[in-house]
């Protein structure tokens, strides 16, 4: 559960620390004081949009830090390990700083840096936000349909069909890819077959059409090569006047030099790597010499291969790899009209065996939803009284398909009638706001036991309604409290008459800066504010007495902390 919430220049607010109990917390105060605001930093808490319109008027950053404890809470410990981060003696601390200057934000989870998607991943299992936007999301046919299959522990049997249905659809399109190549081959098997003899016959190597260009090359300047070679061969060794037999004479020369200064060796060694290198490029020159031959047949018979070469190349990819794999990948095609028979018996068979599968599948996930959604009707029928609709009827209908969907055999559709006489109609036709609202408090109180977040939201579901109204509501989000800890922002007192912990927030100046106030009441200061909301005057007897009453008809709350004492207000 949440058990702090420390906000530093968000909107309005400059600092504050929201102390948070286990069971109902209610946040109320004075329209525009600040309410929503808090909501608003617990969302960017959890992975909501950042923005620098956040940061409040002269500060340089906002930040949100919330303390979670988890113990017991396996989902999120799971997360963590996933993410290689790690819970202190049970406890979670998410944080979120935004900055002024260009609306950057960066996140921590016990002050290890991570993503906003890593943050947002925690998040959502700790903190659940529910307000009329998400009210409205019972409309959507994928929620209804998930709410069904979470009551009805179907979630599994509905992941297996979502399976079942993926698979069915890679066996039917591996079965029609084949069909397809398998008709693309039959229609070009006249042009496959040219390709495949056509390089098959030439035989080609690999890097032979650049072998080839050298040689032609040789052959066309082999008379031309022969007189160079032949010149430098006689120039280097060709008689006493070449060049290695008047180099061969200075060795007297440098002999006499050391035999006077023997410090000229190393002139010695110099000459003889000169002498060296000069005998093997003379040697090199008379072997090149002997390997060049004018050769005309053979010029002629590289030129033949170098067109026939030249012509694939230009009809099959430009290089000699390219036209050898157009001729294996024609060959293979031409393989598939002989083996196509067989692949497509093999693959016609695993459709059969899919769609025999996700029959199955969505067989068993239909069986659990027509027993769900009986039992949820009725659970959910059972509440509407107690929330101030003691005439309203709700139905779960499973509206075949005619074909299985990924999401099973049959759509589910939430349909209410609110009054006497009237005929059930779709959720989303005949609902306000707030019996949309009160609707899904239903749900909740019913889905509680199931629901692994530890942490409810209610932002405002209480619009549009009061009385006596209000306090059954006010007892739902108690029932509620029993399984998760749940924090509601509230107008009605006799909603926060119900809480277990009462937080107040009020608004102020402070340095020509609009301020947020909070404190947390108990005892005369919470008579107070109940007095406040009831609309009278909070300081008369009749308003307090009439606050006394309130507080006094709560449901007897289970064992939970003590909330804490009134304390100070504090500047926020």
């Amino acid at each position: 559960m949440l058990t702090e919430l420390r906000i530093r220049n968000f909107a309005i607010i400059e600092s504050v620390a929201l102390p948070l109990g286990p069971g109902f917390n209610a946040l109320t105060g004075e329209t525009g004081a600040g309410k929503s605001i808090i909501v608003g930093a617990l969302g960017l808490l959890v992975g909501e949009r950042a923005a620098s319109d956040l940061v409040r008027t002269g500060a340089e950053k906002a930040t949100v830090e919330g303390v979670f404890d988890i113990a017991g809470a396996a989902p999120v410990a799971a997360a963590l390990d996933a993410h290689g981060l790690e819970a202190d003696d049970g406890t979670v601390v998410l944080k979120r700083e935004v900055a002024a200057a260009g609306g950057r934000a960066r996140a921590w989870v016990n002050g290890t840096p991570v993503t906003a998607s890593v943050l947002s991943e925690l998040g959502r299992l700790l903190v659940t936000v529910h307000g009329q936007h998400e009210a409205h999301a019972l409309l959507d046919e994928d929620s209804q349909r998930d709410i069904l299959d979470a009551f009805g522990d179907a979630t599994s049997d509905a992941r297996a069909v979502g399976a079942a249905h993926g698979a069915l659809l890679a066996a039917r399109s591996a079965l029609r890819d084949l069909e397809r190549r398998r008709d693309e081959a039959a229609r070009r098997a006249d042009w496959l077959r040219h390709v495949a003899k056509e390089v098959g016959d030439a035989k080609l190597v690999e890097g032979e059409d650049a072998r080839l260009d050298d040689e032609a090359r040789r052959l066309t300047h082999a008379e031309e090569l022969r007189a160079l070679a032949g010149e430098l061969s006689d120039t280097l060794e060709g008689g006493d006047d070449a060049v290695l037999a008047r180099v061969g004479h200075l060795q007297r020369t440098l002999a006499a030099l050391q035999k006077i200064d023997p410090g000229t060796a190393r002139l010695q060694e110099l000459f003889d790597a000169a002498y060296y290198a000069l005998e093997e490029l003379a040697r090199e020159s008379s072997s090149y010499l002997a390997g060049v031959e004018v050769d005309p047949a053979r010029l002629a018979e590289v030129e033949r291969r170098r067109d026939l070469i030249f012509r694939l190349l230009k009809k099959h990819g430009g290089s000699v790899a390219s036209a050898m794999q157009a001729a294996r990948e024609a060959q293979a095609e031409l393989d598939l009209l002989d083996t196509a028979g067989l692949d497509q018996r093999a693959l016609a068979a695993r459709v059969g065996e899919c769609e025999q599968s996700l029959a199955a599948a969505a067989g068993v996930l239909s069986k659990k939803r027509r027993a769900a959604a009986t039992k949820l009707a009725k659970a959910v029928e059972a509440q509407l009284p107690g929330l101030g609709m003691p005439d309203g009827r709700f139905y779960v209908e499973l509206i075949p398909r005619s074909e299985i969907s990924p999401s099973g055999a049959e759509g589910v559709e939430f349909r209410v009638a609110l009054n006497v006489g009237h005929d059930a109609r779709a959720l989303s036709r005949v609902a306000s706001g707030g019996e949309l609202a009160r609707v899904m408090l239903a749900l909740k109180t019913i889905l509680a036991r199931i629901d692994h977040v530890p942490t409810l939201i209610f932002d405002e579901v209480d619009a549009g309604i009061g009385g006596k109204t209000g306090l059954m509501v006010g007892d739902a989000m108690r029932r509620v409290a029993e399984h998760h800890q749940v924090f509601a922002i509230t107008h009605l007192p006799q909603i926060a008459a119900r809480a277990h912990h009462h937080i107040v927030v009020s608004k102020g100046a402070r340095g020509g800066v609009t301020t947020a106030d909070i404190r947390v009441v108990a005892d005369d200061a919470r008579v107070e504010e109940i007095a406040r909301m009831l609309g009278g005057d909070a300081e008369s007897a009749v308003s307090r007495e009439h606050a006394r009453e309130l507080l006094a008809t709560a449901a007897a709350p289970p064992r939970l902390e003590s909330p804490p004492a009134q304390r100070p207000k504090r500047r926020v």
